[in-house]
Formats: C-alpha cells, sequence, structure tokens
C-alpha cells in the first residue's frame, strides 16, 4: 500500500472514532436509557406471567367447569335414582329433620316430619324405677309405617318426610286440638295423618285420610299394610319381674281377650278381625286400637331382650283396607297409659284385661270384691301399708267363719288320736283293713276327714286372688312403708356382692318375716295332725323355704299381706283355743259313737271296694 493510501485510511479511523466519542451519551442520558430497558423487560416480564396466569386460570376454569358438569351430573342421576326409588313421591324423599311437640296434662308426645310417626311419648305423672322421666317411646325404639305397592314400586311412608306444622299444640282439662302432617304426592295428591289430643286423657286420636290417592296406589292392591313396631324400654327395678309379664295383648270383635306368651319368645297371624292390639309392659301399656275393627290377617310377635334397658322387641303388622276413593279415611287411637283398672275400664273395650287379676273365680273375686274395698280405703288417702294392713284384716273378718270350722275340725282329729293310734297298731300289717276301721270310727264320731281341709280350700280363692292383685297394682307402685321404698317390687336391706341360684342378689326382709311366719303355722298345724299325717311333715316344712327363694324377688306388698295374714291367724288360733273346750268335743264323739249311723252311699261304695281288694289279696 502506498503512502496515500496508509494516509487515507488513518483520516478515516481518525474520523471514525471521534464521531463515536463526539456522538457518546451522556451518563445522565445512559441512566436513562438503562430505566427505559429495564422497564420494557419488567413489561415483557409481567405480560409473560399475565399468559401464564391466564393458562393456569383457563386450565381451573376448564377442571371447574368439568366438576361442575359432573356434579350437575352426578345430581341428576341421584334425583333420577330418587324418581326411580319413590315415584310420585320423590319430592318427599329428601329433607331436613324436624319435630313438633304435644303436650296435655298426661302427656308429653313429639311428632317427627320423617315418617308422621309420634316419636317420643311421656307420661307426666309417673316416673321410672330410677326416679327418671317414664319414656315409653323415644327415637328409635319406635316404628310405624305404611306400606303399599305404587307405580310398580313399594313404598313406605316411614323412609318419606311429611308437611309439619309451624308449631305444636297444649291442652289441659277437658279441650282437645289437632295437627295434621301431610304427606304430598303432587297434582293434590297427598296422605294426611291427623293426630289429635286431648287434656284429661291417655288417648291420641289418629286418623289417615286418602286424597286423591286410587289412581296413583297400585289398582290391584285392596289393602294397605300399617307396620308398628317398639322396643319396650325397661322403666321398673327388676329387669326379671318386668319382662317375665311384658307380652303383645289383643281382642277380637267378638270380645275375646287373649296374649302371646309372656315367658318365650311367641308369635301368631290373627286370622279374623281384631279391635286391638297393645303392647303390655308390668305397669304401662301402649295400645292401638281401630275404630272400626282391623281387617285380618293381623300379625304379631314378641321377642325378649336379656340385656339391661330394654325387655322386649314387639312387631304388629295390620291390615288396612283401601278402595281407591277420591276420599277415603281410616280411624284409631293410641293409648299410652298405665295399667290402671279403673282408667282401662272407662273405656269399655276389655282393656281392663291388661290388668292381669286371675282367670275364673280368681279374677271375680279381685274385680268384684278385693279392687272395689281397696278403692274405697284408697280414697282416705291413707298409707298403702296401713291400706294393706286394714285389706287384711278385712278379709280375716269374712274368712273367720271358715277358719272356725277348719279348727273344730282339726280339734276332732287330735281327739281321736289315741284311737286312731290304736287302730294303726291293731291293723298295720292289714291296710284294707285299716282303712275299713278308720273310715268307720270317722263315721261313729261323725267327723269328716276332709272337715279341716274343706274350709281351707273355700279360701284358696282369696289367697290366690291376692297373690294376681298385688303384684300388678300399679297403686302400690314407688309407695314406700317402713323400709320398702316401693311396695309394688322386693323390699331390699342388703345387696349382696353375688347372685344366689334360686334366691337372688339382695335379702327381702318381708320375705324372710313371711316364711318365718308361715314355718311356726305350719308346726301349730303339725302339733295337731302329725300323728294322722306323717307323711306329710316334711312336705309341710319344705313349702315355706321354698317361698322364701321365690317371694324374695316378688313383690314386698304381697310379702307384707302374707306376713299379716300368718300373724292374725295366730291371733285366731288362741283366741279359739281359749274358748274350745277339746274335753266337751270328745264327749260329745263318744256320745255319737252310741247313736246308729246309717252308711252314705260313698262309704257303702268305699267299704265295697276295700272287702274286693281284700279279697283278691
Amino acid at each position: 500500500m502506498d503512502r496515500n493510501s496508509i494516509l487515507g485510511v488513518v483520516l478515516i479511523m481518525a474520523v471514525l472514532i471521534g464521531f463515536s466519542i463526539f456522538n457518546q451519551p451522556s451518563k445522565e442520558e445512559q441512566e436513562t436509557a438503562k430505566r427505559k430497558q429495564d422497564s420494557i423487560v419488567l413489561v415483557e416480564k409481567k405480560h409473560q406471567d399475565s399468559l401464564k396466569l391466564a393458562a393456569k386460570s383457563i386450565t381451573a376454569l376448564k377442571a371447574d367447569t368439568a366438576a361442575i358438569a359432573d356434579t350437575l351430573n352426578n345430581d341428576s342421576i341421584a334425583q333420577t335414582k330418587i324418581t326411580d326409588n319413590f315415584g310420585a313421591f320423590a319430592l318427599a324423599a329428601t329433607g331436613e329433620s324436624k319435630s313438633i311437640t304435644l303436650e296435655s296434662d298426661l302427656l308429653k308426645l313429639k311428632l317427627k316430619n320423617k315418617g308422621g310417626q309420634i316419636d317420643y311419648v311421656e307420661l307426666k305423672k309417673y316416673k321410672t324405677g330410677e326416679g327418671k322421666p317414664l319414656v315409653l317411646n323415644n327415637g328409635d325404639s319406635s316404628q310405624f309405617s305404611l306400606s303399599f305397592f305404587s307405580e310398580n314400586r313399594m313404598i313406605s311412608t316411614g323412609d318419606l318426610y311429611f308437611d309439619l306444622p309451624e308449631k305444636g299444640i297444649t291442652v289441659t282439662g277437658k279441650d282437645s286440638q289437632s295437627v295434621s302432617l301431610k304427606l304430598n304426592a303432587g297434582e293434590g295428591r297427598y296422605i294426611e295423618y291427623i293426630y289429635s289430643l286431648k287434656g284429661d286423657d291417655y288417648r291420641v286420636g289418629f286418623k289417615i285420610n286418602f286424597v286423591n290417592m286410587g289412581t296413583l296406589v297400585a289398582s290391584n292392591a285392596g289393602y294397605m299394610e300399617l307396620n308398628w313396631n317398639q322396643k319396650l324400654l325397661q322403666q321398673e327395678k327388676s329387669h326379671q319381674n318386668e319382662s317375665a309379664v311384658s307380652t303383645i295383648y289383643y281382642r277380637y270383635t267378638d270380645e275375646e281377650v287373649d296374649h302371646l306368651s309372656e315367658t318365650k319368645d311367641d308369635g301368631i297371624e290373627l286370622k279374623t278381625k281384631v279391635q286391638w292390639v297393645g303392647f303390655k309392659q308390668q305397669y304401662f301399656s301402649s295400645v292401638l286400637i281401630a275404630d272400626q275393627a282391623f281387617e285380618s290377617p293381623t300379625r304379631i310377635n314378641s321377642t325378649v331382650i336379656a340385656n339391661e334397658g330394654a325387655v322386649r322387641m314387639m312387631h304388629a303388622n295390620f291390615t288396612i283396607p283401601f278402595s281407591h276413593q277420591t276420599n277415603e279415611s281410616t280411624g284409631m287411637s293410641f293409648y299410652y297409659g298405665p295399667n290402671h283398672y279403673q282408667t282401662l275400664n272407662k273405656y269399655h273395650i276389655g282393656m281392663e284385661k291388661l290388668v292381669p287379676l286371675g282367670w275364673g273365680i280368681f279374677g271375680w273375686v279381685n274385680r268384684f270384691a278385693v279392687i272395689p274395698v281397696f278403692n274405697v280405703l284408697n280414697s282416705f288417702n291413707i298409707n298403702y301399708g296401713i291400706i294393706i294392713l286394714i285389706l287384711t284384716v278385712l278379709i280375716k273378718i269374712v274368712l273367720l267363719p271358715l277358719t272356725y270350722k277348719s279348727y273344730i275340725s282339726t280339734a276332732k282329729m287330735k281327739v281321736l288320736q289315741p284311737e286312731m293310734s290304736e287302730i294303726q297298731a291293731k291293723f298295720k300289717s292289714d291296710p284294707m283293713k285299716l282303712q275299713q276301721e278308720t273310715m268307720t270310727l270317722y263315721r261313729k264320731a261323725g267327723v269328716s276327714p276332709l272337715g279341716g281341709c274343706l274350709p281351707m280350700v273355700l279360701q284358696m280363692p282369696i289367697l290366690i286372688a291376692m297373690f294376681r292383685f298385688f303384684p300388678a297394682s300399679i297403686e302400690l307402685r314407688q309407695e314406700g312403708f317402713l323400709w320398702a321404698k316401693d311396695l309394688s317390687t322386693y323390699d331390699s336391706i342388703l345387696d349382696l356382692p353375688f347372685n344366689i341360684p334360686f334366691y337372688g342378689d339382695h335379702v327381702s326382709l318381708f320375705t324372710i318375716l313371711m316364711t318365718v311366719s308361715t314355718l311356726i303355722y305350719t308346726r301349730m298345724n303339725m302339733q295337731m295332725t302329725a300323728a294322722t299325717n306323717p307323711s306329710m311333715k316334711y312336705v309341710m316344712y319344705l313349702m315355706p323355704i321354698m317361698f322364701l327363694g321365690i317371694f324374695n324377688n316378688y313383690s314386698s306388698g304381697l310379702s307384707y299381706y302374707y306376713f299379716l295374714a300368718n300373724m292374725i291367724t295366730f291371733g285366731q288360733q288362741y283366741l279359739f283355743k281359749s274358748f274350745v273346750d277339746e274335753k266337751a268335743i270328745h264327749a260329745k264323739i263318744q256320745e255319737n259313737k252310741k247313736k246308729p249311723v246309717k252308711k252314705s252311699k260313698f262309704q257303702e261304695r268305699l267299704e265295697k271296694m276295700a272287702k274286693e281288694r281284700g279279697v283278691k289279696k
């Protein structure tokens, strides 16, 4: 390269360097440019973040949209399932549990919207054996529902929600009010439950109205089933005693009252019309009563519950006629109350049979003698222990002629003991001859060997009637006397830490007193009759010992009554002994022997049989 070329290149580079130096930005301009660049970067970053956020939002929106779609789809499926299961009743298949309270002077009830049933029953004037409110029915312890076919589906009202009134009712005295619960099936179709309550009545009116249901219920169905299940809650101190008398009672339209077994699981299908069915406990009952008899069949069964807290599980299935009319009704009522004879008897439908007073003559004695006297004494408002004492004295006065006759007969047998001993010693090797001579002695003396037994037999209806009366008398329930806190159940002066077979886990003082007095009474009788009945001696002593175990868990009022009866009998025996002259009785018997005695036909047959047996021998 020549000199000029080199000079040209140097000048060009100098110009470029000078230009770049001259045009170089100042420090302030550089900072401004930097801020602009940073702003551009920040904006671009925010833009990118916004794009990413938007993308995420779109993704989340898509997920939410999908979830909502799934939920709507599931709800639609669930609704479809409800519709499939309940048909026209689908709208009543779901709801929030609610209840209202109905209250009278005697009852406190709660009605719940699910099933439209009585969910709670409290008897306001009574307490449990533990002193708590007496509740016959609480929540799941009872189920009540109608079952029928509708649109090829089995519908149970127990699964559906009724429309409840906004508030309950409170009634007193003779006043009465009603509430209506409706189960809607759309298009003006519904089932209505009407409950009515009166201030001074243990009955709860119950009416079922079917409105425009004729086309909704299966056309070939001429009836519906009414299902009633109830667990009987334990109310008394003794689970064993309460369970032993709890069962289902029922009454046919021909007025016959019957019941299932009280000691085991039992059930039956009643093939005739039934007026009422009652779930009976020891002192309280729940009864469903038809205005017009329930059609057949009615199926009932009772199952024993061994655990504390409940005594039995009851089931009843009724037949309710349905004729597919535009409007039709079925009327009935519930009785929730005590097994009190006068209270039940005033309804005139045989419910007084829920009080087990005994069959035949034993029941008659209680109904027409014991109960009226007991009620008269009760009207004086005195302690029930005193009432039992007065009742015992009155009964012993009524039986006094029979007791006296029995004593005289026993005295006659006693004065004949020496002669009887001679006959037994003389003919001990000849039983037939011994029997003949014994009968001859009785005939000549004018003494009957049954003379002492017959008066006792005539007293048995009263003794057995009292055995049934005291454990069944709700009047004695939670009434105390002396150390007994409750005369309707056992009196315990000592609770044992263990259970003694055939005796129990406690000591009843009234039972001990009854047993001791019965042993003394037995000994008194044995002293007069042992020579003629030596084989019966140990049997007679064994029975009071057995009573010690049997009565230890029974009503203390019953043991108290028997103890009093024994003590009064002791007094009668000493009174008779003070003015009955056994020597005079013996002299009269000797006079009777001298008189000619015509044989009775019975004696002739007896002697003939004895002779025939003696010949064969």
